[in-house]
Formats: C-alpha cells, structure tokens, sequence
C-alpha cells in the first residue's frame, strides 16, 4: 500500500522534533504535528525559559550576595517584568530554530490536534493521513494535587510560574524534586518568601542523600523554609491567595501564600490520542513500549517514545530515545538507550547533577565499594569564582576501580557531570580518571581529586 508519508511524529518536542529530524536524515519521507509551539514543553515552558530565568537568579545573587566581595558598593535594582521576557525571547529564538532544521532537513510540519483513527491512519485537523509508521511523542502535563486543581493564577503549575504577571510576596511549593527546587531557588533570589513542603525525608529525595542533605543547607541558609517528611492535607483559596494545612514531625501548621506552585509530578498526554477501538495499553497514564523493539506499542507500527512512556522524564532521554526508534524503524541500527547511564540535572545554586548509583543503592546491591569526596573549598578555581560551595563524590567498585556513581553539588555541577557520563560510558576506571589530565585552574579538577581521594593519592587535601 502506498502511505502519504513514511514517519508520522505526533508531537514536536524534543523527542518528536528530533526523531522526525532523523527520519528526513535517512530518507523518510516524514510529517511532525504539534499542535501548539515546536519544541513542546522544555523549549517553551520548561528547560530553556527555567534556565533563562534561573541564570537572572545567579546574576542575582552573585551581586546582591557577593558583590561586596568583588568591589561592587552601589545598589541593584531589579525589573521581574525584564527578566520573565527575557526567557520567553530566549525560547521564541529556540522555536524559530527549530523551523529552520524542519526546512534544512525537508521535514514537513502541520500545527494541528492528531488523533490515531487506525493503523497507519491518523486524523490530522480535517484531514485524513496515512503513514506507514507513527510515532507518539505527546508528552506530559503537571499532575494536580487532589482538593487544590490548578486555576493558573492562584494555584499553579510551572507554565504559569515562570510567566506570572507580577512577582508575588510569597509562595507556597508542594514538591521539592527538581522542578520544585529550582522555582524555590528562582523566586527566593529575587525576594519573595518561599516555602517548600515534601512529603520525602530530603529535597531532590531520588539524589544521593549526602547531596540532598548538603541541598538543603544551602537553601536554608539563603532565607527558603523547607519542611520535609511533611504532608500537605487541605488547601484553601483566601481573598489574599491560599492556606495551606501540613502535617509534619512537629506537628500541624497552617501556612499562608500569595501562589501555591504544586510540583509533585506529571501524567502522560494521551486522552483523545487513539480512536479507543485501538488496543494501545498503558499503564500509570502513560503509554507502554519495548525499547528493545524500536519503541513499538502493543499495537505494530505505532511507536511511543519520550515522557509520554514514563520516567525518566528528562529531554535528554526523550531526545535519545527518538533516535533510536528511529534508527530502528530504517534498519540503520537497533541500538538501546543505555538507561542505567542517565544523566540527572537540577539548576538550582549550588547546582546538583549525578549519573550511577546512589550510596544507598550500592549497599543495597551488597557491592564492595569505596567514595572518594573533594570539596569545592579546596578548589582554586572555586575560590577565585567565590563558588565555592558543595563536592564531588565518587562511588567506585572497590575491586574493579568501575565508577558505580558520581554525585555532585556546586556551581557547576550540571556540566561537569558529562565528564562522568562519558567515564561511565567507555569504562574508565578509578586510575584512569585519575591519571587523566585535567587543566588547572578548573573547576573540573574537583573531579580527579575526587578520584584520588578514593585511591589515597590527592594530594590536595
């Protein structure tokens, strides 16, 4: 049967943009529909505005907290306006990049709502188009917290939080994962009063615990109230924002706020994607599909990929796992994401960002191990950037020299981690990490020392 294309994508974010990408790249004849911005979430309401809007957050705090320090004696003055546009100029930039490899790499692109209908069949606005394989790349959206449904000014998710029409008083952030985090981190930095509620023992409670812990000292000290092993039981809207019951070890307390941000997780964008004769299974509200089988859903040639399958739900394995499906779909290689080599970022100051096993999950498995640590105090390159909070720590097969995880906490925590990922990745062991030269003064350093600390070879601390 002859198809109007060969790769139908529904969706344009980060896995979609890209797998669609890939698929022109070898050949397809391939069409991409999103039905509102390319570049879905992370470019235009996540990863790249967040970021925009946390560097402002640095610059920020390395004036208003470090200025002294530099020399700098006048007075900062700060437009919240200013600086929410910025982000969104940042992410209109990126949208429009995007367009240009659709039209480089000859992608066709329809902005309109799809709908399967039937094998090779999608419904795509008014009109009918077959393909010969479909890929879902829909995405999630913010799961609401139960008896508090977002209304997008009083409460709200991270859409309506990095684009709020004034910077409010104070705030109230249900959820201290990584989305959680890095709000707390933005609006304390800019002045208003945060409060972080987790019902976990630690922020960023799937980080190795001496980060979390370390995470949490430093926000506590920048003025943020953080309340974990606590438990949110009833939200009120007021004339002056929301009330808020928690439940925590001390007890019962009620906390007022202007914005309740409620960060506690996110559910796939499947309603309405499939005509429900499709025997599609999903399970947790998100779609099933076998990574060891080019991403195929329960029904042949229907692909899922991206957060839509579940978790991890980061744009770097969305990306990846595009790209194999892809690969896959044209013969080109039936290459696995390697899902125990994943990257995790959180851009929070000190940033936190690690690959690998956790302390906790290494003695779990009952392996022989050993850690090296270098604090970031002891590094040139941090002090001369008055940085100089946080540590590497490395976890290693005491037997093998494998690097089993990398932790890390400071400034540049988040590119650092690649160095890692990349170790992990070809094998390198304890002595090679070691032995591989890195430039001083860098912040990178940190990363060796941490190895030879493990080995009893630093010689700087």
């Amino acid at each position: 049967m002859a198809y109007d294309y060969d790769v139908l994508v529904i969706g344009g974010g980060p896995a979609g943009y890209a797998g669609a990408i890939r698929a022109s790249q070898l050949g397809k004849k391939t069409l991409c529909v999103e039905r509102d911005k390319l570049g879905g979430i992370c470019l235009n309401w996540g990863c790249i505005p967040t970021k925009a809007l946390l560097t402002n957050a640095h610059l920020v705090e390395m004036i208003d907290r470090h200025g002294k320090a530099f020399g700098w004696s006048g007075q900062s003055s700060w437009d919240f306006g200013q600086m929410i546009k910025r982000s969104r100029d940042v992410t209109t930039r990126m949208n429009r990049g995007i367009e240009g490899l659709f039209k480089k790499y000859k992608v066709a692109h329809k902005i309109a709502t799809a709908k399967v209908v039937a094998p090779h069949t999608v419904k795509v606005g008014d009109d009918t188009i077959t393909a010969d394989r479909i890929i879902l790349a829909t995405g999630v959206r913010p799961r609401s917290l139960p008896g508090a449904e977002f209304d997008g000014k009083t409460i709200i998710s991270y859409k309506e939080a990095m684009n709020l029409p004034k910077m409010p008083k104070s705030m109230l952030i249900i959820g201290a994962g990584a989305i959680g985090c890095e709000f707390a981190y933005f609006y304390n930095a800019i002045g208003t009063k945060v409060t972080i509620v987790e019902m976990m023992d630690h922020v960023l409670p799937i980080e190795d615990e001496e980060v979390s812990i370390e995470l949490e000292k430093s926000l506590s000290k920048r003025g943020l109230t953080i309340l974990t092993e606590s438990k949110t039981l009833k939200v009120e809207k007021t004339a002056k924002g929301v009330t808020a019951d928690v439940e925590g070890p001390k007890g019962r307390l009620t906390i007022e706020a202007e914005v309740l941000l409620v960060a506690i997780g996110v559910t796939g964008n499947i309603e309405g994607l499939w005509d429900p004769k499709l025997p599609i299974a999903t399970e947790k509200g998100h779609i099933k599909a076998d990574p060891k089988n080019g991403y195929v859903t329960s029904v042949p040639g229907i692909h899922a990929v991206g957060d839509v399958i579940g978790p991890p739900w980061l744009a770097h394995v969305a990306h990846h796992e595009a790209i194999c499906c892809v690969e896959n779909i044209c013969g080109r290689s039936n290459r696995n994401v390697d899902y125990d080599n994943v990257p995790g970022c959180t851009y929070t100051d000190p940033g936190v960002a690690s690959v690998g096993l956790t302390e906790k999950q290494v003695k779990a498995k009952g392996i022989d191990y050993k850690v090296g640590r270098f604090p970031f105090l002891a590094s040139g390159r941090a002090q001369a950037a008055d940085e100089s909070e946080g540590f590497v720590k490395l976890i290693f097969d005491k037997k093998l020299g494998e690097l089993l995880g990398a932790h890390i906490i400071g400034s540049q925590a988040t590119e650092l981690i690649a160095e890692l990922v990349m170790a992990r990745k070809l094998e390198a062991t304890e002595e090679e990490i070691i032995h591989a030269m890195h430039p001083h003064p860098t912040f990178s350093e940190a990363v060796m020392e941490a190895a030879g600390q493990a080995a009893g070879e630093t010689v700087h601390i």
